[in-house]
């Protein structure tokens, strides 16, 4: 088991515009030319450097990921995006066949920065795609159209990009389960090595939030969306992706290592604003805004590069585990259940599994606690209803704690 962090995210917050389905932390730099927004993204890439530098060294081998996300992480010129890699390098390591990702959006990038993102050490590229139909993508507030994807996709081939991805979302406005299936067929057209699809989220504070409520036309019904869940999975699957994950469909050699790592609940290193590291135990978020963030880096060189938050409880520890392991195909291994669960606490998690193994959605190799082997969600209801499975999950084993902490009855 990997108790040190061996991978970095790395978060670049600056986008054209913002989606109107997002809520992720950035800054809004407008139409502006690259050239323009070179003081306020040169400023943030000398931040990130100041925060990496003061970051103490948890492990004595490299980092074998690295994930540049965002954001538009495409907005970086070659030469601040080599900066960041020369400092990451410089203080952790970057070993020499490490996965180093950057998620780029089409229309923000030309082939000359991305051959120069190459050169620098990217090898593998997370397109943001979202949707290949330009009304579906107006009515996103998305940025770039789908001529942008196609030249864009056109370049990668060009260069021979050893590992690329592709983004849709489905459930989005508009969007019918013709659309959807029209969608996917491009997509895989494209001949992409790793495609994400996400059900939309309507969040809280965003456009879609003030114009939609979930589930309601103009979006798509939950009975539409799970459709679209299963035309996905049946699509991807016949055309030779495994679909390793809840949302992630892979070639062959092609899943995302960096990802596996939080699915894993391994240890990582974070930088920069928004951005959540987890080592020691201790899970650290980032303030979300340019200037709480600059403040948060000033206290923390103050403080020596040490952390004031407290370490993850064992039994939130069981929970993330839960939580990120049963998204993967691969479930949870049973040395490494026995190892976040107590043996006091399997029978209830036992018996709270048993009616989703009775309705196809549980997998349990194993009836004992000595004795199992695995437990993983089947695919694809199993992984469609994850969330309804992890919350009973959680309940019971937030309510057995509770029980046992109570003090007996004089």
């Amino acid at each position: 088991m990997i108790t040190s962090p061996i991978a970095a995210y790395v978060h670049i917050p600056f986008c054209r515009r913002r989606c109107f389905y997002c809520d992720f932390p950035i800054s809004v730099l407008g139409n502006q030319r690259r050239g323009e927004t070179s003081g306020t993204v040169e400023s943030y890439v000398e931040l990130i450097c100041e925060e990496i530098a003061a970051t103490p060294v948890l492990n004595d081998r490299p980092l074998q990921t690295v994930f540049f996300g965002g954001g538009t992480p495409s907005l970086l010129s070659v030469s601040q995006l080599e900066t960041i890699l020369d400092q990451l390098d410089q203080h952790f390591g970057i070993a020499p066949d490490a996965e180093i990702s950057m998620e780029m959006d089409p229309g923000t990038f030309d082939l000359g920065h991305l051959k120069g993102y190459l050169a620098a050490g990217i090898n593998r590229i997370s397109l943001g795609v979202q949707a290949l139909d330009d009304s579906t993508l107006e009515s996103c507030g998305r940025y770039h159209r789908v001529a942008d994807v196609y030249r864009s996709v056109d370049w990668l081939h060009q260069v021979a990009m050893p590992n690329w991805s592709l983004d849709l979302i489905s459930g989005l406005p508009q969007q019918t389960l013709t659309d959807w299936e029209t969608g996917l067929s491009k997509a895989v057209a494209l001949q992409p090595h790793h495609l994400s699809i996400y059900d939309l989220t309507v969040e809280p504070q965003t456009v879609f939030a003030k114009r939609y409520q979930p589930g309601a036309a103009p979006l798509p019904t939950d009975e539409q969306t799970a459709t679209m869940y299963r035309l996905a999975q049946a699509c991807l699957t016949s055309h030779g992706y495994d679909h390793y994950e809840v949302s992630n469909y892979a070639q062959p050699g092609h899943q995302c290592q960096h990802n596996l790592t939080y699915w894993r609940n391994q240890p990582y290193y974070g930088f920069g604003l928004g951005a959540t590291s987890y080592t020691q135990h201790q899970r650290v978020s980032r303030p979300r805004t340019l200037a709480t963030y600059r403040q948060w880096v000033t206290a923390f060189l103050e403080a020596g590069g040490t952390y004031s938050e407290p370490a993850t409880p064992p039994m939130e520890q069981l929970l993330d585990r839960l939580m990120v392991g049963l998204r993967l195909k691969e479930g949870l291994d049973g040395d490494d259940l026995r190892s976040h669960c107590p043996a006091s606490l399997w029978p209830t998690l036992y018996q709270t599994l048993q009616p989703h193994v009775q309705n196809g959605l549980v997998v349990v190799d194993g009836e004992t606690w000595a004795t199992i082997r695995r437990l993983r969600l089947t695919d694809p209801d199993g992984f469609l209803f994850s969330n309804v499975v992890i919350s009973d999950c959680f309940r019971a084993v937030e309510d057995a704690i509770e029980t046992r902490s109570k003090p007996a009855l004089s």
